[in-house]
């Protein structure tokens, strides 16, 4: 047996063992980062080591410090695990190791790119002619999306910012709701667009379509001003920014993003009329949906979306709601000429394609096959097996509330999809019954902090979680809670 063999059996071995063992294995790390450090070792070696003996090395001193986020007791965040078709298929990823940015070079991945994303537009109800790309994750894709968005706002503005940058541009107001992810102000800042304009929301999280029109009809809004280096300035951007649009009419480049699934409620905004309001203003619309844009491929919470499909770009996970392994984000454009006026490349060295590349959507030049493990566990579940997984999700989810409120404890929005947020009386005892959980060990549930509430979260995103996970989840929740009544 050579050095490949040999390390390739031994690293099956360990991830064979480490997934026996998440049915009865405490949710919680049993070991911290020094201790894994010190098993680790910290000296450089001076010379080779044998694969597989690295690869032991590697099983045996990171096990204690693994968190069994696969497991089907793991709740906190929101993170799925990797169903089984996706699991094998991220390895024959790692073990084909296919740099996927061009459509000639890596034709497997590129025919399985493209029937993939064919499969994920249809799954979502979203327009065919749409680009996809596969990034990391959901920060990416919003950042993706949200470039494409930027260059197509201040192209009907008169600014090309692929060419002249952002000095001198018109200011891009973007407007979000109270209780959008972190994330999107993230991908704002790396866009060199700032901070956004906050719309408020209701008790449930979601935009208030009322306060985004105000918004959007008040020329006078505070961004109007915000960064601008001169009076003369501002004064030239806002000239450039009301010369003309593509849709409708606004004193200024405008991107409205919207959310589908908050993070603690599970809400979703109201697409439909608040694209309608966005796009009577001229702007861009675009749908954060991280963990949510699923609910379109069950018929029982497809009303969830109702009216997103009209929007002009969609970000989400695949690694959360269906459960691909990590690095796997998705960047959804419905017209896909700003996308890739946004991220395409050309170098002479490339062998790119008439048709265009995969580079063309996405941020990085190299990247592994993405797209594989999102065909296998399309493939294997197919369309009524997405559904059946969505529906598990809320129907579990729906069981912790209601366990919730058995336990006296206070559910603290309506239940519509993945998240329950929950407090027992105050912030310390709520805090006090987090800290019990997560030292029980038997599931792993987050604390929070909601509406200026510390809270229990529980996010169902799991294909591993059963009944049977659920029932002693709860059972470990009552035991916190019973606690702290002694």
């Amino acid at each position: 047996m050579d050095d490949r063999d040999a390390a390739l059996l031994r690293a099956h071995e360990h991830a064979a063992a480490w997934l026996d063992s998440l049915a009865t294995r405490p949710v919680p790390p049993r070991a911290g980062v020094a201790d894994v450090v010190a098993a680790l070792g910290t000296d450089l070696p001076d010379g080779p080591s044998p694969a597989a003996d690295v690869v032991d090395l590697l099983a045996t001193a990171c096990g204690p410090g693994l968190t069994a986020m696969p497991s089907g007791r793991f709740y906190g965040m929101v993170i799925g695990g990797s169903h089984p078709a996706a699991l094998a298929a991220d390895w024959l990823t790692s073990a084909w190791d296919q740099n996927s940015a061009l459509r000639t070079v890596t034709p497997a991945h590129t025919a399985v790119e493209d029937v993939t994303s064919a499969w994920l537009l249809e799954l979502l109800g979203l327009p065919a002619s749409g680009a996809v790309g596969f990034v990391t994750g959901a920060t990416t894709a919003n950042f993706t999306a949200l470039a494409a968005a930027r260059g197509e706002v201040l192209r009907r503005a008169g600014w090309d910012v692929r060419r002249d940058g952002l000095t001198g541009a018109p200011r891009v107001r973007v407007l979000v709701g109270a209780e959008r992810h972190e994330s999107v102000d993230l991908a704002l800042s790396y866009l060199g667009l700032g901070a956004p304009e906050v719309v408020a929301a209701d008790d449930q999280g979601r935009v208030s379509v009322a306060a985004l029109e105000e918004a959007l009809a008040d020329p006078a809004s505070p961004s109007d001003d915000r960064g601008s280096t001169s009076r003369d300035q501002s004064s030239t951007s806002r000239d450039l920014a009301s010369t003309s649009g593509d849709r409708g009419s606004t004193s200024a480049p405008t991107i409205v993003v919207l959310q589908a699934g908050n993070v603690h409620s599970g809400a979703f905004d109201p697409f439909g009329p608040a694209v309608d309001v966005a796009h009577r203003h001229g702007a861009w619309v675009h749908v954060d949906g991280a963990f949510g844009l699923f609910a379109a491929a069950s018929p029982t919470y497809r009303h969830l979306v109702a009216g997103y499909e009209g929007a002009d770009s969609w970000a989400t996970d695949a690694h959360k709601t269906l459960n691909v392994p990590y690095d796997c984000g998705l960047a959804i454009v419905a017209d896909p000429a700003p996308l890739r006026a946004a991220m395409g490349m050309h170098g002479d060295y490339l062998i790119q394609s008439e048709a265009g590349d995969p580079l063309d959507k996405v941020p990085e030049l190299s990247r592994r096959g993405r797209a594989f493990p999102v065909w296998a566990v399309l493939r294997a579940l197919g369309r009524s097996g997405v559904a059946d997984l969505v529906d598990g999700f809320c129907r579990h989810a729906a069981t912790f509330a209601d366990a919730v409120r058995a336990l006296d404890g206070e559910v603290l929005h309506d239940v519509v999809f993945t998240q329950v947020c929950a407090a027992f009386g105050d912030d310390a005892r709520t805090q006090d019954v987090v800290r019990r959980v997560l030292d029980d060990g038997t599931a792993w549930m987050s604390g929070s902090r909601w509406h200026d509430r510390a809270v229990l979260r529980v996010s169902v995103s799991s294909w591993a979680t059963t009944d049977a996970d659920v029932a002693v989840s709860v059972d470990a929740l009552g035991r916190a809670v019973a606690a702290t009544r002694a």
